[in-house]
């Protein structure tokens, strides 16, 4: 992923989107408005990025044939995708330093901010251990069970050759077959989109699979984010395959999701962090308070939160329940500053994502 100037706003675009749309501009014919819905409904497309992923039932099954336990256990963190090579292996971007070969741990995605001194990171460091729902911590195994358990998952896909893990939630949807992830684990900025891409629910230690494996049918990105890797809009949403001919939510339910909602409040975030001291196997929680971004370079809002990479795309949800799991998501993991490691950010769920919702949940 290429984490792009997040100065570039939306709204001119947005507001030119929803001007009015003259039909039948022929001499001498009546010129005539669309109606409102269809305008909406341009506007709306307008703002979303689509790609079809594995169209045949030939292909969805080469896609979960290419996962195997092998390639599942060696696929790297998602904040690696930029890490550049000398042809002896894998560089830290930021020291240059040769990094042990293509593991799962080690390395850092930095970039340097043009506008204030302050580079952003894929994902910090650092482990809290607890046995029971904490409402503040930033970082510990999720023990307690419930829907998040099975409604959370790890994605692997393949972008540049290489294979990646993020995280992704179910979420309710028309088509049963929706998930909600960061638009960088779907499609790699103005570049290309995620191959092999496969959500595994529920994951567990070991590699277990207790709900299936689904592969993408469809994927959906923010037009901000494909266009310029704007990190106001780093959403994606997938529509799956079923498994065993069942939808996802149907095996494994789903969580709701709301958008325009109140900035702050309460926030429980989930995710399958991959780099040390985490290894992928486990579901781990941060909960806090939300607050603005303070370098004011985006929009997004920050969570405490030491979840390291692998964690990108996790859900964030507020009128979360810890006794039942259930919770209304409102943004996820998407990017950290260099310079604090333990606040996570995360995009606000405005009218952009309910666009990309909106045309990916009946697809």
């Amino acid at each position: 992923m290429t984490l792009s100037n997040p100065l570039l706003a939306a709204a001119p675009l947005i507001a030119g989107l929803m001007g009015p749309t003259i039909l039948g501009a022929v001499p001498g014919q009546q010129q005539v408005d669309r109606p409102a819905a269809v305008q909406h409904s341009a506007a709306r497309e307008a703002l979303v990025v689509e790609h079809e992923a594995a169209p045949g039932r030939a292909e969805q099954r080469r896609v979960l044939g290419y996962w195997t336990p092998q390639r599942m256990a060696a696929a790297l963190p998602i904040g690696l995708l930029d890490t550049v090579t000398d042809g002896r292996g894998l560089l830290d971007p930021v020291t240059g330093d040769l990094l042990s070969g293509m593991t799962r741990h080690g390395g850092v995605q930095a970039r340097p901010d043009v506008s204030g001194g302050h580079t952003e990171i894929n994902l910090g460091r650092r482990h809290q251990a607890s046995s029971r729902p904490q409402a503040s911590t930033i970082g510990s195994r999720w023990s307690t069970g419930g829907a998040v358990t099975r409604t959370t998952g790890r994605v692997f896909l393949t972008l540049a050759g290489a294979d990646f893990v993020c995280s992704a939630s179910t979420v309710s949807s028309a088509s049963k077959d929706l998930v909600v992830t960061a638009g960088h684990c779907v499609k790699d900025g103005q570049g290309e989109w995620a191959e092999n891409w496969t959500f595994v629910p529920g994951y567990g230690r070991g590699g277990e699979q207790p709900y299936g494996q689904y592969a993408a049918r469809r994927m959906f990105v923010a037009a901000p984010w494909s266009r310029s890797a704007d990190d106001n809009h780093d959403v994606g949403m997938v529509a799956l395959t079923t498994s065993g001919g069942r939808h996802v939510a149907d095996v494994v339910g789903t969580q709701d999701i709301a958008f325009n909602a109140r900035r702050g409040g309460q926030t429980y975030g989930f995710g399958y962090p991959a780099d040390p001291p985490y290894d992928g196997d486990r579901l781990v929680y941060c909960a806090g308070r939300l607050r603005d971004d303070p370098y004011k370079q985006t929009h997004d809002q920050g969570l405490g939160c030491a979840m390291t990479a692998g964690s990108s795309g996790g859900p964030w949800m507020s009128d979360f329940d810890p006794m039942t799991g259930r919770g209304t998501i409102t943004s996820l993991s998407s990017f950290k500053y260099s310079d604090d490691q333990h606040t996570m950010y995360g995009p606000y769920f405005g009218e952009a994502a309910k666009a990309v919702y909106a045309t990916a949940e009946r697809a």
